[in-house]
């Protein structure tokens, strides 16, 4: 895309990735770059760097700050912080039934991070983002907030007889399962995205180990092979498999990008001061050998404790500022980089990828066209053979009845446009029949069937799809049903759904007679066969096919890759 003009948010835009890429976008001359941070003075910071370094070409700098994974009203009130959220309880519940419940617009609307790509959050006067440049790393947030820490909590809970707060930590629990948190920020970026019109989206992933192994030695302190360093990498790789659906969906953004670096990203600064450790300094202890503890007793070895002496000072040294990594000595920093172990990547390297993808280069590193590229899809062989089994299912229901539906496939939708287009084939016959009756007599003649054909009625109502008589108001139904309305899950004999399929029929006629047309090239993919099936008077195509056409045509579930 063409990045002169447009607006760009940078998400993680104070970081160090995030800074690069910045400083690569403004000699494109953006009309507007937003950049975004978790903290306030981080985005004021970063923004006030970028203006003093470059002036701003031109280019209108906005910081703006806050939650992603939360709401935007939470932001507002001055509780963005995750820990503040989880320690209020209708918070909490509230957060959890964001994660959870089914994406409504109540969610989206309220997401942070929505109202961010959406131009609605404070300071973006409406204007939504035509490129989304992500460089957070979501697989460290997501994996990071240590659901096993918070299940030995309760496992402890569990285990002791003692009165305990079950609900607070259960959960806590819940509200840091990985997977439901990472498929929920996506949809999030996948709706804003869609609703704002954005053009572009390049995520800078990771692979949460650096390109390394299993056996990578280096695991902030956890155990070997680490637990939340492995979650980190199935986050990281669940992404770019979503990364990977959002490019194949038709009205998402036209650009879908994602540069994966694997190695050690660095650096930001050198510099000799305090030493801090998750945003604390780090106290200087002591313990003298005359207050040693003794090894055999278990209270010596807990984790932390009332141990050593405060010497009231900070640990100080000469550092190497990694970003997200932290702050390193030389000799660390010398050997995580050392050949053959993760080595390094700078953060200049990743945005010039960046920015020359999102601005239509072929750099060779995007992670999802290599997926695309590697994937096996639809093969001739596969094509080929659909046709013969077909046709042996044709020749068992010649002899045992059709099965119409089993809804295993699902959706219950997919299983009501099967059995009302086997209603219709059935008691209509033909295209030329449907369009010749009215709404109302077709509506009469489904329901006598329904009432005649007992077998069928069973059928229907055995795997959870409920009848809707042509009153509108009388319902047949088993004991389960898999759809509280009509549209997702209910076999609708009212003369107006008779009208929406008399409406199908016809534009499936419309598109038959043109496929028979004079044009007689590749460029339709229907059969002609199958179009002269639809011919005045002629049978009506298999159900399975006309549910493929609404599915295409109505649901915009065609796929982009043939």
């Amino acid at each position: 895309m063409n990045i002169e003009g447009k607006n760009i948010l940078l998400l993680g835009g104070a970081g160090m990735v995030g800074m690069s890429v910045c400083r690569q976008l403004l000699p494109h001359h953006p009309a507007r770059l937003v950049v975004a941070a978790r903290r306030e003075a981080k985005a004021r910071h970063a923004a006030e760097q970028l203006v003093a370094e470059s002036g701003g070409q031109g280019t209108q700098i906005l910081p703006i700050w806050g939650d992603v994974f939360l709401r935007a009203e939470w932001r507002d009130a001055g509780d963005s912080s995750r820990d503040t959220v989880l320690a209020d309880p209708d918070r909490r519940r509230r957060l959890i039934r964001d994660i959870l419940d089914p994406l409504d617009e109540d969610i989206v609307s309220s997401s942070f991070l929505a109202q961010l790509i959406s131009g609605a959050a404070p300071g973006l006067d409406g204007i939504a983002a035509d490129a989304v440049i992500d460089c957070m790393n979501t697989a460290t947030a997501v994996s990071y907030q240590n659901i096993y820490d918070t299940a030995s909590r309760l496992a402890a809970l569990a285990a002791s007889s003692a009165d305990s707060d079950w609900r607070t930590e259960a959960e806590s629990l819940i509200a840091s399962l990985s997977v439901p948190q990472l498929v929920r920020h996506v949809q999030l970026l996948y709706e804003a995205m869609r609703r704002a019109g954005t053009v572009g989206y390049v995520k800078v992933g990771t692979s949460g180990t650096g390109g390394m192994g299993f056996n990578i030695p280096f695991t902030h302190g956890e155990e070997k092979p680490s637990r939340l360093l492995l979650t980190k990498s199935a986050m990281a790789g669940a992404q770019s498999m979503l990364n990977f659906l959002m490019a194949r969906t038709p009205d998402g953004p036209a650009v879908v990008k994602e540069i994966k670096p694997t190695a050690l990203i660095g650096w930001r600064s050198i510099g000799y001061g305090p030493i801090r450790r998750r945003g604390r300094d780090i106290d200087l202890h002591d313990c003298p050998p005359e207050a040693a503890v003794f090894v055999k007793d278990a209270a010596s070895l807990v984790p932390e404790g009332d141990f050593g002496t405060d010497c009231g000072e900070k640990l100080q040294g000469v550092f190497i500022d990694t970003g997200e990594n932290g702050l390193f000595s030389a000799a660390e920093f010398a050997a995580i980089t050392a050949p053959g172990l993760m080595q390094i990547v700078t953060p200049e390297d990743v945005a010039e990828n960046v920015v020359r993808e999102l601005a239509g280069s072929n750099t060779g590193r995007d992670v999802v066209a290599a997926l695309d590229a590697s994937a096996t899809g639809p093969t001739f062989r596969g094509g080929h053979l659909r046709q013969a089994a077909l046709n042996h299912l044709a020749q068992l229901e010649a002899e045992h009845g059709e099965a119409i539906a089993f809804e295993i496939l699902g959706p219950p939708r997919l299983s009501k446009l099967l059995y009302e287009a086997h209603l219709l084939k059935l008691t209509m016959a033909s295209s030329d029949s449907i369009l010749a009756e009215t709404p109302a007599s077709m509506a009469g003649r489904l329901e006598q069937r329904i009432r005649d054909d007992a077998a069928l009625r069973r059928r229907i109502l055995s795997i959870g799809i409920p009848i809707l008589l042509p009153d509108g108001a009388s319902l047949l139904r088993g004991p389960v049903i898999k759809s509280t309305d009509s549209y997702h899950g209910w076999v609708d004999l009212t003369p107006d759904n008779m009208k929406v399929w008399q409406g199908r029929i016809r534009a499936i006629r419309e598109s038959a007679e043109a496929d028979l047309g004079a044009d007689t090239s590749s460029a339709r993919d229907r059969l002609l066969r199958s179009a002269r099936e639809w011919n005045p008077g002629g049978d009506i195509l298999d159900i399975g096919e006309i549910a493929g056409w609404i599915l295409d045509h109505e649901e915009g579930g065609r796929r982009m890759k043939d």
